[in-house]
C-alpha cells in the first residue's frame, strides 16, 4: 500500500485546484534473519514511565503491527506501533529478546 503525501500547496482558493500527491512505496518485508532490530528501554518524555522500544524493522506496516501484536501477547502487556517502532509498556527486554531469538530475528539489546 502506497502512502500519499501532498506536495507543494498548503491552501488554495481555486475551486478547481487538484492536489498533487507524491506516492511512496512501502519496502518489502525482510525475512527475520536479515532484520537488524534494536531492543531498548526508554523513559524520556513519557512522564517517568518506562517502555521497551523495538526499532529498525524493515518492511510493511502491517507486518510490523503483526510483530507488535505477537510481542504484546507473549509478554502479556499493552503497547502500540508508532512511527516504525513497537512500543511496549514496562521493561520487558528479556522476554522480547527470548521471543525474537525464537523467531530467528537478529537483534541487539541496548
Amino acid at each position: 500500500m502506497a502512502k500519499k503525501i501532498p506536495v507543494g500547496v498548503v491552501y488554495s482558493t481555486d475551486p478547481n485546484f487538484q492536489y498533487r500527491y507524491e506516492e511512496t512505496e512501502e519496502p518489502e518485508t525482510l525475512e527475520p534473519s536479515r532484520q537488524d532490530l534494536r531492543v531498548g528501554r526508554e523513559s524520556k518524555g513519557r512522564g517517568g514511565k518506562v517502555v521497551t522500544l523495538i526499532t529498525g524493522f524493515v518492511g510493511k506496516q502491517s507486518d510490523l503491527e503483526a510483530l507488535g501484536k505477537t510481542l504484546k501477547n507473549k509478554c502479556g502487556i499493552g503497547g502500540s506501533v508508532k512511527d516504525g517502532a513497537v512500543v511496549l509498556q514496562g521493561d520487558v527486554r528479556e522476554k522480547v529478546a527470548a521471543h525474537l531469538a525464537q523467531q530467528g530475528y537478529r537483534f541487539k539489546i541496548k
